[in-house]
């Protein structure tokens, strides 16, 4: 066992040893100290071995020294003689260098100067490169500066985009670079404020100056339609066709030629005017072009399409006194056109700034607010020729809009509701003309002194009377008088004045003839027959002028088939076409006539009540005068002056005139004779009244109107005769006898107004009573006569029950 572990430990120590001679010095440490962990006087048994090793190389060493010793004595003499050579060399290449280093100290003084240019032209070198990068960005950013002094703002931002996209990033790492990127976001919001500011000021001058685009577009439009009819005309001259100007620049073709005032042809080669010719429209385009660009291209159409609504509004709201002229109708117009122009330009100019769609609801809006603004404003107008110039002015500002392609049927539609308020204006008008006719008017026939006033008069009015005509010489006299042919004049005035309005409105033959007739009847039935009512219900109109009325109505509607013939002419219509409204002339004058006729009858019977209230009848007296009363002897004058008048009416009026006078003649004097403040009547009194019955009946005999069948006239005082004849007689016994026969004598006589009468003339409390003498001479007399009161009143009793 011992001698196994000395052998592992030599082992050890021999590995030891060649690790210590192998490694490394600074990694002996480890490798010692494994010597001191190891068994108990290791390291005295290894520092033994480690001397051992030691003298083994010191022997190893002496050897190889003894071995080299004398190549190293020869090498030592070799040394020792070349060390002369040596120094000699030394002081050689001393002096050579010596030499050297003084003949080359102005070359390195040159390259280094040399070296210094070098390094100083690499530097500039550099430098210039870099200016080459620098300068295109500071030449940019200069070029930006003169465009934003010059108010190129679209060019701005493009130059923006190039500085950003392509010259800045070359040379980012510079501070100048880094100061210009940071500035431009506010340049951009400086040009967005700057173009936003150009665009306010262009809405308002387009505000402004909308007025005057309308008036052009309109002015253009108007030269339009002339031209066209100009073609229509010229149609079969075959000239060749040429572009009509127009705002939108949008072209039309027209004929080469137009007529001038005087007739002659000339060429219509005004300047052809366009939008931009009146309107600035840059701001627009290079705000919309700097917004897309900005990317805020909605923000801006937004804006835009709310200050135009905002303009719109204001554009249709009218002033207050638009409708007492014209000038303010067409201000008016003017402004809606240049609105819609400007807007219809921006929309073909533009793509997408407005589209159709917001321009057609702005339209709807407008046209709404149109109407109601026309419907109202027009209503206020009195005058016709306004309302009519109105209507021109409508029917222009509708085909201007329609020709940028706005609807307005709406606008034509209304025209109608125009046109009725354009012929109430002309009812009024004519109104008033009519009664300054009928006030000027002398209610007497026309006197013609030679044969050109009688064709002037029948040139006027289609007057054909057969017995006048037959008459040669001169003076002649008219039945009509001078009011017929002024009222058919001025009708026919009216119809051409109604005409005017139906100008321009795109409407058939066929439906302008209706609304001429319609136009027409509302004058002959509401406005004429309006005025004729009003003067036959005047009170200074008197029989006389009742009478020439009734004739010149009666030659009015024989003149209306010449109306309705006229209105045929004008419009080329059939009167036989479906459909076509008939003038109502004919019932306008009969209902006239019909009224003047009870106007007639009425002033006949009131002067017959005049006379009847002069009347002063002594109903006490003993007996009558022998004669008639004087007021009714001139009553009976009067009616015979008055009817010898009537010659000229119809027959039938003036037969129906005298009849219904002596009706009311007899119905007065039986009011009389029965009125109830009268309390006695003698017989004196009876004969009196008696004899101006008779008068009355002598008068309807002679027959005052011809054209009474034998005694029909005297049976309107059939009553009163029979009752006064049944007192004179006081043939009491035949009346009670025959009382409800057919053939009665006293058939007229009804119980109740005899018995009144009786009462009357029975009462013998008064002085002077018929019957005083009979109670004296005769009570049997009176005895029948109380016997007749009460037979007669068991008739009235029997009648009422």
């Amino acid at each position: 066992m011992a001698e196994t572990e000395t052998l592992e430990c030599i082992t050890e120590h021999e590995r030891i040893l060649q690790e210590i001679e192998s490694t490394d010095t600074a990694c002996v440490g480890p490798t010692l100290r494994s010597i001191y962990d190891d068994q108990p006087n290791a390291h005295k048994r290894f520092m033994e071995k480690l001397d051992a090793r030691i003298r083994n190389h010191d022997r190893e060493i002496e050897k190889m020294c003894n071995f080299h010793h004398q190549g190293f004595v020869d090498a030592i003499t070799e040394l020792l003689k070349v060390r002369a050579d040596a120094e000699k060399l030394m002081g050689q290449v001393t002096d050579t260098n010596r030499r050297l280093q003084e003949a080359g100290r102005e070359v390195t003084a040159q390259t280094e100067e040399v070296i210094r240019c070098r390094i100083q032209q690499r530097n500039m070198a550099t430098t210039v490169e870099k200016l080459q990068l620098c300068i295109p960005v500071l030449e940019m950013y200069s070029k930006l500066k003169e465009q934003l002094e010059s108010k190129r703002y679209y060019a701005a931002l493009k130059t923006m985009e190039q500085l950003e996209k392509v010259y800045i990033p070359r040379v980012s790492q510079y501070r100048f670079c880094q100061i210009m990127a940071e500035n431009l976001p506010r340049l951009r919001e400086e040009i967005k404020d700057i173009s936003m500011s150009d665009l306010k000021d262009f809405l308002e001058s387009i505000r402004k100056h909308s007025d005057k685009v309308g008036e052009t577009a309109m002015r253009q439009a108007q030269q339009h339609r002339t031209f066209n009819s100009a073609v229509a005309k010229q149609a079969s001259m075959g000239h060749y066709m040429k572009p009509v100007y127009s705002l939108s620049g949008q072209t039309h073709t027209h004929n080469g030629l137009m007529m001038d005032d005087t007739g002659d042809e000339e060429e219509a080669d005004e300047e052809v005017l366009t939008a931009h010719d009146l309107v600035d429209f840059s701001p627009v385009y290079r705000c919309l072009h700097i917004y897309t660009v900005l990317g805020d291209r909605e923000t801006f159409e937004n804006y835009y399409r709310k200050q135009r609504k905002k303009q719109a509004r204001l554009v249709l709201q009218p002033q207050a006194n638009m409708h007492e002229t014209v000038e303010g109708y067409r201000r008016y117009f003017n402004q809606i056109v240049g609105f819609f122009v400007v807007e219809d330009h921006i929309l073909h100019a533009t793509r997408g700034l407005v589209t159709r769609a917001f321009t057609d609801e702005l339209w709807n809006m407008a046209l709404s607010k149109i109407i109601a603004v026309l419907r109202t404003h027009s209503s206020y107008c009195n005058d016709p020729d306004l309302v009519l110039e109105l209507k021109n002015l409508i029917v222009i500002f509708a085909d201007t809009l329609q020709g940028y392609g706005f609807p307005v049927n709406r606008l034509f539609d209304l025209l109608f509701e125009v046109r009725d308020q354009y012929n109430e204006t002309l009812l009024k008008k004519w109104a008033l003309v009519f009664r300054e006719i009928f006030e000027l008017d002398n209610y007497s026939p026309i006197p013609v002194e030679t044969e050109e006033e009688y064709k002037l008069v029948v040139s006027r009015f289609p007057f054909h009377d057969a017995e006048v005509e037959k008459q040669q010489d001169f003076p002649k006299k008219l039945p009509m008088s001078q009011s017929v042919p002024q009222i058919y004049t001025q009708v026919k005035e009216f119809i051409y004045a109604s005409l005017k309005f139906s100008e321009s409105l795109h409407r058939s033959s066929t439906e302008i003839d209706d609304m001429l007739r319609k136009s027409t009847n509302l004058l002959l039935t509401r406005t004429l027959s309006s005025c004729l009512q009003n003067l036959i219900k005047k009170p200074h109109i008197g029989l006389t002028e009742l009478v020439q009325i009734i004739i010149n109505t009666t030659h009015l509607e024989q003149a209306c088939r010449y109306l309705e013939e006229f209105i045929t002419n004008i419009t080329n219509v059939s009167p036989e076409t479906v459909h076509t409204t008939r003038l109502y002339g004919l019932s306008t004058f009969k209902d006239a006539r019909h009224a003047a006729e009870g106007e007639i009858y009425t002033k006949l019977n009131q002067k017959i009540d005049e006379f009847i209230q002069l009347a002063d009848y002594e109903w006490g007296m003993a007996e009558s005068d022998g004669r008639a009363s004087g007021y009714l002897m001139d009553l009976i004058n009067f009616l015979r002056s008055t009817f010898q008048v009537f010659t000229h009416l119809p027959g039938k009026v003036a037969q129906t005139a005298c009849m219904s006078a002596c009706k009311h003649l007899s119905t007065s004097l039986m009011q009389m004779l029965l009125d109830t403040e009268l309390k006695q009547v003698s017989m004196g009194a009876i004969q009196q009244f008696n004899l101006d019955v008779i008068q009355c009946e002598l008068f309807a005999s002679s027959e005052p109107v011809p054209g009474f069948q034998g005694d029909t006239l005297q049976l309107a005082f059939i009553d009163l005769r029979q009752l006064l004849d049944l007192f004179m007689v006081w043939d009491w016994s035949t009346y009670l006898a025959d009382y409800g026969q057919p053939t009665s004598k006293y058939l007229r006589v009804n119980p109740a107004t005899a018995l009144a009468l009786l009462e009357k003339m029975k009462d013998t409390s008064k002085k002077n009573n018929i019957f005083s003498q009979f109670r004296k001479n005769d009570r049997d007399k009176q005895k029948l006569i109380e016997t007749v009161v009460r037979q007669l009143r068991s008739l009235v009793n029997g009648m009422s029950s």
